[in-house]
């Protein structure tokens, strides 16, 4: 018998679906998503994927802003990047699996094996301070004598200058504590300051582990990993007037930060002192000069909640992914809060709802003072930048080009290859839930969908994720400078 081909296959299954809603009204989305989603993502006619539609669309919306930038100043977190199987160290440590428990610093080899045995359970993210310096250098000589351990540029502000280097016509400048070898693997476009360069590295050590990676009785529902260090010049944020005092000579046009969850590690009042300081440096910062902010994982809430209070209002922009930004609302019992994690990934409308709240609560507004217009938000399926109009231009742009670095970077290629990547996005999802979002469908062709909200704009898009992943580290801040690079800010 010959096979049905794909459009009579389409049509036979929207016939049955129809069918299927005129006696079952009140099936849920759920059942229809499970009718539809091989429908949606389907080879067309032509031969081509889903995937391969929106990577060829992302093409075409990706366009450089009127008034690109042109120099880049960039601090203040830097170290070495060690890079390495989580399984293999631990194993090389002589460490069995065990149960997974999670721990705020890590005083131990024991507390290291049980916080990331919790993590990879998961298959999340996390990123902790090393307590005991002596520990730690062992565990670090080992790690970086193991088989197959890695070297590269580390902490976000060295990838964000990294990544914004590779464009030629960009100056970037990357205030930090930048060691010897640290100096050896920086792009070469790149500007240091001869005040923030030090004698040793600092080194943070990356535990990789794959999708379906087994150790003992646990297996990682997908690729992540667990980051550790012992890091004092980043934890004090040694760098940060440094780098405030090194823009006057530099003139840059946009200024991008990170660094500040390095001070987890720092005593509550040290956490304070400092805190207050860099609120003071940033206020140095010519207010001409737009600041974007790029946060990452943490688990104070008390340190988190002030650096939303007192840093937020002083910086246009911020990055951010799913576990920072549920963090934040449960830091200041924002919307959701009461979630304690994502399960899968992160509903659409939830994450807007939060969005929403950031800039309303501590946005630019006609009764703030604040200088906060821009949040680019993050997921492995998805991006979403949320903008308060008037201030922000070049978005689809922004938000795609960030989509397709994430693709393409994970993977290690050139360009979406669409053989190793896949679509995991929501195709349809409501807006909000704190309020009567409306329903959105997204169409591979026209991939940026975008909604509004009481003068908040929002644009989303898929991200097509690399089936096998050679490399997560850094994508984040890959995505936030890759977002940054096509986005443009009007002059008010």
């Amino acid at each position: 018998m010959a096979m049905w081909n794909g459009p009579a296959c389409a049509g036979f299954l929207a016939l049955a679906v129809g069918c299927v809603l005129v006696l079952q009204p009140e099936l849920p989305g759920s059942a229809l998503r499970a009718l539809w989603g091989p429908v949606l993502r389907a080879p067309s006619p032509g031969g081509t994927s889903a995937e391969g539609r929106l990577a060829a669309a992302w093409e075409t919306l990706i366009v450089r802003p009127a008034r690109p930038w042109s120099r880049v100043a960039v601090g203040v977190n830097a170290c070495v990047d060690v890079v390495l199987s989580g399984v293999k160290l631990l194993q090389a440590l002589g460490l069995s699996p065990g149960n997974g428990e999670d721990h705020s610093v890590l005083h131990s080899r024991e507390e290291l094996q049980e916080a990331f045995i919790h993590f990879m359970g998961k298959g999340a993210a996390a990123e902790r301070f090393f307590s005991d310096e002596e520990a730690f250098h062992n565990i670090s000589q080992i790690a970086s004598a193991l088989p197959g351990a890695q070297h590269y540029v580390g902490g976000n502000a060295a990838l964000i200058g990294q990544k914004l280097a590779t464009n030629s016509d960009l100056k970037v400048l990357l205030c930090g504590p930048v060691g010897p070898k640290l100096h050896q693997l920086l792009d070469d476009n790149i500007v240091v300051p001869p005040e923030s360069m030090q004698e040793v590295d600092e080194f943070h050590l990356i535990l990789e582990y794959q999708a379906g990676e087994q150790w003992g009785q646990l297996t990682a529902p997908n690729a992540n990993r667990f980051i550790f260090s012992h890091d004092l010049s980043n934890g004090a944020m040694n760098m940060l007037e440094v780098f405030v005092s090194s823009l006057e000579e530099f003139q840059p046009d946009l200024v991008v930060l990170s660094g500040l969850h390095m001070m987890e590690g720092q005593s509550k009042e040290i956490q304070k002192k400092r805190l207050l300081e860099a609120v003071i440096s940033i206020s140095d910062i010519p207010t001409d000069i737009p600041v974007h902010l790029e946060l990452a994982s943490m688990t104070d809430q008390e340190l988190m909640s002030s650096i939303m209070h007192q840093v937020f209002p002083l910086v246009n922009s911020l990055g951010l992914n799913e576990q920072e930004l549920l963090f934040l609302s449960q830091s200041a019992s924002g919307p959701h809060s009461s979630l304690l994690a994502w399960s899968g990934v992160p509903d659409v409308g939830v994450v807007s709802d939060i969005l929403f709240w950031i800039l309303k609560e501590h946005g630019r507004s006609k009764e703030r003072a604040s200088d906060l217009t821009r949040i680019h938000f993050h997921t492995l399926a998805y991006h979403i930048l949320a903008t308060v109009d008037g201030h922000w231009g070049n978005q689809l742009a922004s938000v795609a080009a960030g989509a397709r670095v994430a693709g393409t970077q994970a993977c290690a290629s050139e360009t979406i290859d669409t053989s190793r990547v896949s679509l995991k996005a929501p195709l349809e999802f409501l807006t909000s839930h704190s309020e009567a979002g409306s329903r959105i469908s997204v169409n591979p062709n026209e991939p940026v969908v975008q909604w509004h909200r009481e003068g908040i704009s929002f644009h989303f898009t898929p991200v097509l994720v690399c089936k096998d992943p050679i490399r997560t580290v850094g994508l984040g801040d890959a995505i936030s400078a890759e977002g940054l690079f096509y986005s443009e800010v009007y002059p008010h």
